[in-house]
C-alpha cells in the first residue's frame, strides 16, 4: 500500500458526538530504529516485543463544532489538564488531517493515563500515539462502517507512526516488524506488520522486567536523537548492521536460539547507545545503575548459565529479558541484587502481550 491509499473518499454519514477508549501496550525494540527520514520513514528496520502491562488508556470524546477553521482540542494526563502536550498533538493532526479529514469538525477531549512513568524511556509516546490513532479510527469507522479489522489496524499503525515512529509497532503482538526489509514478507516503512515467520517456543511468553533506574524526564528527546543521525559518521554502516541483524534474527527466532538470541540483543542496546554517545553533539542516556545492572547481568549468567539478558531504549532504565521458565530464578535474583539500583527501588513485571484493545 502507498500514502494515497489511506486517504478516505467523502463519508455519507454525519456524526454529532460520541466516545471511544482504547488501551495500547508499549514495546521494546530487539533490533532498533535509530534515525529516520522525512515523514517518519525509518532508516532501518526494526522489530519488538509488543509488551503486555506497560500501557495506556485513552478516552478520547468528540463533539461536533460550528466551524472546521482549525482543531480544537484539550488534552489530560491522570485527570490534569496538560497543555505542554498540545503542541505535539497539534503536529500529529496536522500530519495525519489530510487522511482524517473530520479532525477539524469536531471538539476533542483527550483523557489519557499510564501505568508507568511518562517520558522515563518506556515509549509512552508510542503507547499513547497508538492509542489516539486508534480512538481517531474507531471515529471514522463511524462515518464508513465497511472498513475492514485488517484495514483499520494498518491504518491505525500507519497514523500511529505520523506522531511517534515506534508507536506503530504497538498495535498488535507478540512480534511487530517495522520498516521495509527484503526477506520480511509485507513489511513496509509505512506501518508495522506481525511478524510473519514461525517462531521457536523458547520466545513465546517471554518475560521483561522493566528497571526504573531513572523515572525523570529524558535529558534529550527520541526526536533530536534522530535527527543527529544525519550526518553521523556511522550512520550508513550502522543501517547495513541492523539489516544484517534482523536477517540473522529470523533464524534465531524459529531456531530457538537463545545464546545467539542474547548476543545479538545486548549488542543491538549497547549499539543505540553507542550512536547517541558518538553524535554531534554528543550525550549519555544511560546512569552509572544502568552500567551497574548490566555488569550484575553478565555475571550472573556466567555464574549459573541463565538465558537472562538485557535491553535498553532511549533512556536510563534496564529491560530484563529471560524465558518463561526461568522466571522463578531471574525475579529473585533480581529482587536480592538489582532492585538497589533502581529509583525508589522500583520495577515492572511485564511479559510480551498481544497488542492493543477497545474498552
Amino acid at each position: 500500500m502507498i500514502e494515497r491509499d489511506f486517504i478516505p473518499k467523502s463519508y455519507s454519514k454525519t456524526i454529532k458526538r460520541g466516545s471511544f477508549t482504547w488501551s495500547s501496550p508499549s514495546n521494546i525494540a530487539l533490533v532498533k530504529y535509530w534515525g529516520k527520514k522525512e515523514h517518519q520513514i525509518p532508516e532501518n528496520p526494526s522489530i519488538s516485543f509488543t509488551l503486555n502491562n506497560c500501557k495506556t488508556v485513552t478516552k478520547l470524546s468528540f463533539s461536533k463544532k460550528e466551524t472546521n477553521d482549525d482543531f480544537s482540542f484539550d488534552v489530560f494526563l491522570d485527570d490534569e489538564k496538560k497543555d505542554d502536550f498540545k503542541p505535539k498533538i497539534e503536529t500529529f493532526f496536522k500530519r495525519i488531517v489530510i487522511y482524517l479529514p473530520f479532525l477539524k469538525d469536531f471538539n476533542f477531549r483527550i483523557e489519557t493515563s499510564n501505568t508507568f512513568p511518562h517520558s522515563s524511556g518506556i515509549a509512552s509516546s508510542a503507547s499513547g500515539m497508538s492509542a489516539l490513532a486508534l480512538c481517531l479510527m474507531s471515529i471514522e469507522r463511524e462515518f464508513n462502517q465497511s472498513i475492514s479489522d485488517e484495514f483499520f489496524i494498518k491504518k491505525a499503525s500507519f497514523l500511529a507512526r505520523l506522531g511517534s515512529g515506534s508507536a506503530c509497532r504497538s498495535l498488535e503482538g507478540d512480534l511487530v516488524v517495522w520498516g521495509k526489509h527484503e526477506e520480511i514478507e509485507g513489511s513496509s516503512d509505512l506501518f508495522g506488520v506481525k511478524y510473519p515467520y514461525e517462531v521457536h517456543g523458547n520466545f513465546k511468553n517471554y518475560q521483561d522486567t522493566i528497571l526504573l533506574v531513572d523515572k525523570g524526564e529524558k535529558q534529550v528527546s527520541s526526536t533530536v536523537g534522530h535527527n543527529l543521525m544525519h550526518g553521523h559518521p556511522f550512520a550508513q554502516e550502522r543501517f547495513k548492521q541492523a539489516n544484517q541483524n534482523l536477517s540473522n534474527l529470523i533464524s534465531i527466532l524459529k531456531e530457538g536460539d537463545l545464546d545467539t538470541f542474547i548476543a545479538l540483543v545486548e549488542s543491538e542496546a549497547l549499539t543505540l547507545h553507542a550512536m547517541m554517545m558518538s553524535s554531534m553533539p554528543y550525550f549519555i542516556l544511560m546512569k552509572p545503575n544502568t552500567l551497574e545492572i548490566i555488569n550484575k547481568i553478565w555475571k550472573f549468567r556466567q555464574n549459573t548459565d541463565s538465558k537472562v539478558c538485557f535491553t535498553l531504549d532511549a533512556g536510563a532504565n534496564v529491560h530484563v529479558l529471560y524465558p518463561e521458565n526461568e522466571a522463578e530464578t531471574v525475579l529473585k535474583f533480581i529482587k536480592n541484587e538489582l532492585v538497589a539500583y533502581c529509583q525508589n527501588g522500583h520495577y515492572i513485571c511485564d511479559k510480551i502481550g498481544f497488542g492493543a484493545k477497545q474498552l
